[in-house]
Protein backbone atom coordinates (compact mmCIF):
# COMPACT_ATOMS: atom_id res chain seq x y z
CA UNK A 1 0.00 0.00 0.00
CA UNK A 2 1.54 3.30 -1.09
CA UNK A 3 1.55 6.25 1.33
CA UNK A 4 1.30 9.75 -0.16
CA UNK A 5 3.06 12.64 1.57
CA UNK A 6 1.96 16.11 0.47
CA UNK A 7 3.52 19.50 1.14
CA UNK A 8 1.38 22.61 0.55
CA UNK A 9 2.73 26.09 0.02
CA UNK A 10 2.82 28.12 3.24
CA UNK A 11 0.20 30.87 3.29
CA UNK A 12 0.98 32.49 6.65
CA UNK A 13 2.20 36.05 6.14
CA UNK A 14 5.98 36.27 6.24
CA UNK A 15 6.56 32.51 6.31
CA UNK A 16 9.29 31.68 3.82
CA UNK A 17 10.18 28.16 4.98
CA UNK A 18 9.02 24.96 3.32
CA UNK A 19 8.30 21.75 5.22
CA UNK A 20 10.37 19.44 2.97
CA UNK A 21 13.40 20.08 0.79
CA UNK A 22 14.37 18.11 -2.33
CA UNK A 23 17.13 16.33 -0.43
CA UNK A 24 14.70 15.39 2.33
CA UNK A 25 12.18 14.16 -0.20
CA UNK A 26 14.83 11.98 -1.85
CA UNK A 27 15.47 10.27 1.49
CA UNK A 28 11.77 9.53 1.99
CA UNK A 29 10.78 8.38 -1.48
CA UNK A 30 10.46 4.62 -1.93
CA UNK A 31 8.22 1.99 -3.46
CA UNK A 32 5.90 2.54 -0.49
CA UNK A 33 6.06 6.36 -0.39
CA UNK A 34 5.16 8.95 -3.04
CA UNK A 35 5.52 12.68 -2.49
CA UNK A 36 3.75 15.68 -4.01
CA UNK A 37 4.34 19.36 -3.38
CA UNK A 38 2.34 22.41 -4.31
CA UNK A 39 3.83 24.43 -7.15
CA UNK A 40 6.09 27.19 -5.82
CA UNK A 41 6.11 25.90 -2.25
CA UNK A 42 9.90 25.95 -1.99
CA UNK A 43 10.68 29.07 -4.01
CA UNK A 44 11.02 31.49 -1.08
CA UNK A 45 13.39 29.10 0.67
CA UNK A 46 15.61 28.67 -2.38
CA UNK A 47 14.22 25.36 -3.68
CA UNK A 48 12.67 25.64 -7.19
CA UNK A 49 10.07 23.19 -8.46
CA UNK A 50 12.63 21.70 -10.85
CA UNK A 51 14.79 20.59 -7.93
CA UNK A 52 11.88 18.58 -6.56
CA UNK A 53 11.02 17.12 -9.94
CA UNK A 54 14.62 15.98 -10.35
CA UNK A 55 14.31 13.67 -7.32
CA UNK A 56 10.88 12.31 -8.26
CA UNK A 57 8.46 14.62 -6.46
CA UNK A 58 5.22 15.43 -8.28
CA UNK A 59 4.39 19.14 -8.63
CA UNK A 60 0.69 19.92 -8.21
CA UNK A 61 -0.59 23.49 -8.76
CA UNK A 62 -4.00 22.90 -7.14
CA UNK A 63 -3.87 22.98 -3.33
CA UNK A 64 -7.33 21.41 -3.04
CA UNK A 65 -6.31 18.40 -5.09
CA UNK A 66 -3.00 18.13 -3.25
CA UNK A 67 -4.58 18.03 0.22
CA UNK A 68 -7.36 15.75 -0.93
CA UNK A 69 -4.85 13.11 -2.03
CA UNK A 70 -2.70 13.22 1.11
CA UNK A 71 -2.22 10.49 3.66
CA UNK A 72 0.35 12.65 5.45
CA UNK A 73 0.71 16.43 5.24
CA UNK A 74 3.90 18.27 6.19
CA UNK A 75 3.53 21.95 7.06
CA UNK A 76 5.56 24.61 8.80
CA UNK A 77 2.89 26.89 10.25
CA UNK A 78 -0.55 25.82 11.55
CA UNK A 79 -3.11 25.28 8.79
CA UNK A 80 -5.79 27.81 8.03
CA UNK A 81 -9.40 26.75 8.48
CA UNK A 82 -9.69 26.35 4.72
CA UNK A 83 -6.63 24.09 4.64
CA UNK A 84 -8.04 22.05 7.52
CA UNK A 85 -11.30 21.65 5.58
CA UNK A 86 -9.33 20.25 2.65
CA UNK A 87 -7.91 17.35 4.67
CA UNK A 88 -9.51 13.93 4.43
CA UNK A 89 -10.63 11.99 7.49
CA UNK A 90 -7.68 10.05 8.89
CA UNK A 91 -5.02 12.26 7.32
CA UNK A 92 -1.92 12.76 9.48
CA UNK A 93 -0.89 16.42 9.74
CA UNK A 94 2.54 17.25 11.20
CA UNK A 95 3.56 20.88 11.76
CA UNK A 96 4.50 23.59 14.24
CA UNK A 97 0.95 23.83 15.55
CA UNK A 98 1.31 26.28 18.48
CA UNK A 99 -1.20 24.19 20.44
CA UNK A 100 -1.37 26.54 23.44
CA UNK A 101 -2.65 29.34 21.18
CA UNK A 102 -4.87 27.47 18.74
CA UNK A 103 -7.65 25.85 20.71
CA UNK A 104 -10.34 26.58 18.11
CA UNK A 105 -8.19 25.18 15.29
CA UNK A 106 -7.49 22.04 17.29
CA UNK A 107 -11.21 21.50 17.87
CA UNK A 108 -11.78 21.99 14.14
CA UNK A 109 -9.11 19.45 13.22
CA UNK A 110 -10.61 16.97 15.65
CA UNK A 111 -14.00 17.52 14.06
CA UNK A 112 -12.44 16.65 10.70
CA UNK A 113 -11.04 13.42 12.26
CA UNK A 114 -7.51 14.50 11.35
CA UNK A 115 -4.57 13.10 13.32
CA UNK A 116 -2.41 16.08 14.25
CA UNK A 117 1.18 15.91 15.46
CA UNK A 118 2.55 19.09 17.03
CA UNK A 119 6.32 19.38 16.69
CA UNK A 120 6.44 21.61 19.78
CA UNK A 121 5.29 18.67 21.91
CA UNK A 122 7.92 16.15 20.79
CA UNK A 123 9.43 14.97 24.10
CA UNK A 124 13.06 15.71 24.91
CA UNK A 125 14.27 12.13 25.00
CA UNK A 126 17.28 10.58 23.31
CA UNK A 127 15.29 8.78 20.64
CA UNK A 128 13.53 11.99 19.61
CA UNK A 129 16.57 14.24 19.21
CA UNK A 130 16.38 14.09 15.41
CA UNK A 131 12.69 15.10 15.62
CA UNK A 132 13.21 18.11 17.90
CA UNK A 133 12.15 21.05 15.73
CA UNK A 134 12.17 23.54 18.60
CA UNK A 135 15.88 22.89 19.07
CA UNK A 136 16.75 22.93 15.38
CA UNK A 137 14.96 26.22 14.80
CA UNK A 138 16.15 27.80 18.06
CA UNK A 139 19.74 27.09 17.04
CA UNK A 140 19.27 29.29 14.00
CA UNK A 141 17.47 31.97 16.01
CA UNK A 142 20.36 32.23 18.46
CA UNK A 143 22.83 32.61 15.63
CA UNK A 144 20.78 35.26 13.83
CA UNK A 145 20.19 37.23 17.05
CA UNK A 146 23.92 37.88 17.37
CA UNK A 147 24.14 39.08 13.76
CA UNK A 148 21.23 41.47 14.35
CA UNK A 149 22.95 42.83 17.44
CA UNK A 150 26.34 43.17 15.76
CA UNK A 151 24.78 45.02 12.84
CA UNK A 152 23.05 47.50 15.17
CA UNK A 153 25.86 48.09 17.62
CA UNK A 154 28.05 51.10 16.92
CA UNK A 155 31.21 49.23 17.83
CA UNK A 156 32.96 46.00 16.88
CA UNK A 157 32.73 42.78 18.88
CA UNK A 158 36.39 41.67 19.12
CA UNK A 159 39.43 43.07 20.90
CA UNK A 160 41.45 44.96 18.28
CA UNK A 161 45.02 46.14 18.81
CA UNK A 162 46.15 48.77 16.31
CA UNK A 163 48.90 51.35 15.98
CA UNK A 164 46.29 53.95 16.90
CA UNK A 165 45.40 52.18 20.11
CA UNK A 166 43.54 49.19 21.49
CA UNK A 167 39.79 48.68 21.13
CA UNK A 168 38.20 46.70 23.95
CA UNK A 169 35.80 43.86 23.11
CA UNK A 170 32.04 44.29 23.30
CA UNK A 171 30.37 42.76 26.33
CA UNK A 172 27.51 40.43 25.36
CA UNK A 173 25.08 39.09 27.96
CA UNK A 174 22.70 36.27 27.03
CA UNK A 175 19.70 35.68 29.30
CA UNK A 176 18.49 32.10 29.04
CA UNK A 177 20.90 29.26 28.27
CA UNK A 178 18.65 26.96 26.29
CA UNK A 179 19.43 26.01 22.71
CA UNK A 180 19.02 29.55 21.35
CA UNK A 181 20.99 31.10 24.20
CA UNK A 182 23.89 28.68 23.93
CA UNK A 183 24.10 29.20 20.17
CA UNK A 184 24.06 32.97 20.73
CA UNK A 185 26.92 32.67 23.22
CA UNK A 186 28.91 30.49 20.83
CA UNK A 187 28.36 32.88 17.91
CA UNK A 188 29.21 36.00 19.92
CA UNK A 189 32.32 34.26 21.22
CA UNK A 190 33.40 33.39 17.67
CA UNK A 191 33.06 37.07 16.79
CA UNK A 192 35.41 37.94 19.64
CA UNK A 193 33.00 39.36 22.23
CA UNK A 194 33.39 39.14 25.99
CA UNK A 195 30.48 36.75 26.63
CA UNK A 196 28.33 36.23 29.72
CA UNK A 197 25.39 33.89 30.20
CA UNK A 198 22.62 33.64 32.76
CA UNK A 199 19.90 31.07 33.45
CA UNK A 200 17.71 30.26 36.44
CA UNK A 201 18.77 26.60 36.04
CA UNK A 202 22.01 26.03 37.90
CA UNK A 203 22.59 22.85 35.87
CA UNK A 204 23.47 24.78 32.70
CA UNK A 205 26.45 26.55 34.23
CA UNK A 206 28.89 23.99 32.81
CA UNK A 207 27.38 24.34 29.33
CA UNK A 208 27.79 28.12 29.43
CA UNK A 209 31.37 27.90 30.63
CA UNK A 210 32.23 25.20 28.08
CA UNK A 211 31.60 27.82 25.38
CA UNK A 212 34.16 30.17 26.90
CA UNK A 213 31.52 32.41 28.48
CA UNK A 214 31.29 33.50 32.11
CA UNK A 215 28.23 32.40 34.08
CA UNK A 216 26.26 35.05 35.95
CA UNK A 217 25.68 33.47 39.37
CA UNK A 218 23.08 35.44 41.32
CA UNK A 219 22.98 33.14 44.30
CA UNK A 220 24.78 30.10 45.57
CA UNK A 221 23.00 26.85 44.75
CA UNK A 222 20.66 28.74 42.44
CA UNK A 223 17.37 27.29 41.33
CA UNK A 224 18.00 23.58 41.74
CA UNK A 225 14.31 22.93 41.03
CA UNK A 226 13.87 25.49 38.25
CA UNK A 227 13.97 22.91 35.47
CA UNK A 228 11.13 20.77 34.13
CA UNK A 229 11.47 17.08 33.33
CA UNK A 230 11.80 18.05 29.67
CA UNK A 231 14.78 20.30 30.35
CA UNK A 232 12.94 23.62 30.01
CA UNK A 233 12.98 26.41 32.58
CA UNK A 234 10.01 26.62 34.92
CA UNK A 235 8.06 29.83 35.35
CA UNK A 236 9.04 31.59 38.57
CA UNK A 237 6.63 33.22 40.99
CA UNK A 238 6.22 36.97 40.44
CA UNK A 239 8.13 37.83 43.64
CA UNK A 240 11.04 35.65 42.56
CA UNK A 241 10.95 37.15 39.06
CA UNK A 242 11.18 40.64 40.57
CA UNK A 243 14.11 39.63 42.75
CA UNK A 244 15.90 38.09 39.76
CA UNK A 245 15.37 41.28 37.73
CA UNK A 246 16.84 43.38 40.51
CA UNK A 247 19.93 41.19 40.84
CA UNK A 248 20.41 41.06 37.07
CA UNK A 249 20.15 44.81 36.58
CA UNK A 250 23.81 45.55 37.32
CA UNK A 251 24.91 42.95 34.77
CA UNK A 252 22.47 44.21 32.11
CA UNK A 253 23.50 47.84 32.50
CA UNK A 254 27.18 46.92 32.02
CA UNK A 255 26.52 45.06 28.77
CA UNK A 256 26.81 46.45 25.25
CA UNK A 257 24.47 43.75 23.92
CA UNK A 258 21.78 41.80 25.76
CA UNK A 259 20.10 38.85 24.04
CA UNK A 260 17.05 37.43 25.79
CA UNK A 261 15.66 33.96 25.07
CA UNK A 262 13.43 33.14 28.07
CA UNK A 263 10.16 31.39 27.16
CA UNK A 264 7.68 29.35 29.18
CA UNK A 265 5.46 27.07 27.02
CA UNK A 266 1.87 28.27 26.99
CA UNK A 267 2.52 31.40 29.05
CA UNK A 268 3.53 35.00 28.36
CA UNK A 269 7.29 35.48 28.32
CA UNK A 270 8.73 36.56 31.70
CA UNK A 271 9.85 40.18 31.88
CA UNK A 272 13.58 40.20 32.56
CA UNK A 273 14.39 43.78 31.57
CA UNK A 274 12.26 46.56 33.01
CA UNK A 275 11.88 50.10 31.73
CA UNK A 276 14.02 51.32 34.63
CA UNK A 277 16.78 48.88 33.67
CA UNK A 278 16.74 50.10 30.06
CA UNK A 279 17.03 53.63 31.45
CA UNK A 280 20.29 52.61 33.13
CA UNK A 281 21.83 50.94 30.07
CA UNK A 282 24.62 52.57 28.10
CA UNK A 283 23.62 54.85 25.25
CA UNK A 284 23.96 52.94 21.98
CA UNK A 285 23.62 49.48 23.52
CA UNK A 286 21.40 46.84 21.91
CA UNK A 287 18.76 44.37 23.10
CA UNK A 288 17.64 41.48 20.91
CA UNK A 289 14.48 40.01 22.41
CA UNK A 290 13.89 36.53 21.01
CA UNK A 291 10.73 36.14 23.09
CA UNK A 292 8.83 38.71 21.02
CA UNK A 293 6.21 36.21 19.85
CA UNK A 294 5.22 35.62 23.49
CA UNK A 295 5.17 39.32 24.41
CA UNK A 296 8.88 39.83 25.00
CA UNK A 297 11.39 39.63 27.85
CA UNK A 298 11.84 43.41 27.81
CA UNK A 299 8.97 45.61 28.97
CA UNK A 300 9.71 48.08 26.14
CA UNK A 301 9.78 45.51 23.33
CA UNK A 302 7.29 45.89 20.51
CA UNK A 303 6.80 42.43 18.97
CA UNK A 304 7.77 42.41 15.31
CA UNK A 305 9.44 45.83 15.42
CA UNK A 306 12.72 47.55 16.21
CA UNK A 307 12.45 50.58 18.48
CA UNK A 308 14.92 52.94 20.12
CA UNK A 309 14.14 53.73 23.74
CA UNK A 310 16.36 55.78 26.07
CA UNK A 311 19.11 55.50 23.47
CA UNK A 312 18.91 51.69 23.44
CA UNK A 313 18.01 49.80 20.25
CA UNK A 314 15.49 47.06 21.03
CA UNK A 315 14.81 44.36 18.45
CA UNK A 316 11.83 42.02 18.97
CA UNK A 317 11.81 40.03 15.72
CA UNK A 318 9.17 37.43 14.92
CA UNK A 319 9.85 34.08 13.22
CA UNK A 320 13.61 34.51 13.33
CA UNK A 321 14.31 31.04 11.84
CA UNK A 322 12.17 32.09 8.87
CA UNK A 323 14.76 34.75 8.07
CA UNK A 324 17.17 31.89 7.29
CA UNK A 325 14.71 29.83 5.23
CA UNK A 326 17.18 27.65 3.32
CA UNK A 327 18.79 26.02 6.32
CA UNK A 328 15.70 26.33 8.51
CA UNK A 329 13.76 24.31 5.92
CA UNK A 330 16.50 21.70 5.69
CA UNK A 331 16.45 21.14 9.45
CA UNK A 332 12.68 21.26 9.80
CA UNK A 333 12.20 18.83 6.92
CA UNK A 334 14.56 16.37 8.61
CA UNK A 335 12.67 16.74 11.89
CA UNK A 336 9.36 16.00 10.18
CA UNK A 337 10.78 13.07 8.24
CA UNK A 338 12.32 11.54 11.34
CA UNK A 339 9.03 11.86 13.20
CA UNK A 340 6.80 10.35 10.52
CA UNK A 341 9.01 7.76 8.81
CA UNK A 342 8.65 5.13 11.59
CA UNK A 343 4.86 5.40 11.21
CA UNK A 344 4.94 4.23 7.58
CA UNK A 345 4.79 0.53 6.82
CA UNK A 346 3.52 -1.95 4.26
CA UNK A 347 -0.03 -1.49 5.57
CA UNK A 348 0.04 2.30 5.34
CA UNK A 349 0.27 4.77 8.23
CA UNK A 350 0.06 3.47 11.80
CA UNK A 351 -0.60 5.91 14.66
CA UNK A 352 0.66 4.22 17.83
CA UNK A 353 -0.52 6.37 20.73
CA UNK A 354 1.47 4.14 23.07
CA UNK A 355 4.71 5.19 21.41
CA UNK A 356 6.81 7.40 23.69
CA UNK A 357 7.17 10.03 20.95
CA UNK A 358 3.91 9.89 19.00
CA UNK A 359 1.70 9.72 22.09
CA UNK A 360 2.95 12.96 23.73
CA UNK A 361 2.91 15.02 20.50
CA UNK A 362 -0.44 13.77 19.15
CA UNK A 363 -2.94 16.60 19.62
CA UNK A 364 -5.98 15.18 17.78
CA UNK A 365 -6.84 11.65 16.73
CA UNK A 366 -9.98 9.75 15.71
CA UNK A 367 -12.20 12.77 16.30
CA UNK A 368 -10.90 13.52 19.79
CA UNK A 369 -8.72 16.28 21.23
CA UNK A 370 -5.87 14.73 23.19
CA UNK A 371 -3.97 17.93 24.02
CA UNK A 372 -4.45 18.91 27.65
CA UNK A 373 -6.37 15.72 28.43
Amino acid sequence: MSVRICVPRETTAGESRVALTPDGAKRLLSDDVSIAIEAGAGHAAGFPDAAYEDVGVEIIPDEGRLLGEADIVFKVAPPSEAEADGLREGTVLACLLRPHENGALIEHLAGRAVTTLALELVPRITRAQSMDALSSQSNLAGYKAVLLAANSLGRIFPLLMTAAGTLSPARVLVLGAGVAGLQALATARRLGADTWGYDIRAAVREEVESLGAKFVDLQEGAAEDAETEGGYAKELEEAEQARQRELLEQHITRADVVITTALVPGRPAPVLISEATVEGMKHGSVIVDLAGEAGGNCSLSTPGETVVERGVTIHAPLNVPGSLPYHASQLLGRNLSALVKPMIGEDGVTVDLGDDVIGPCCVTHAGEVRFGA
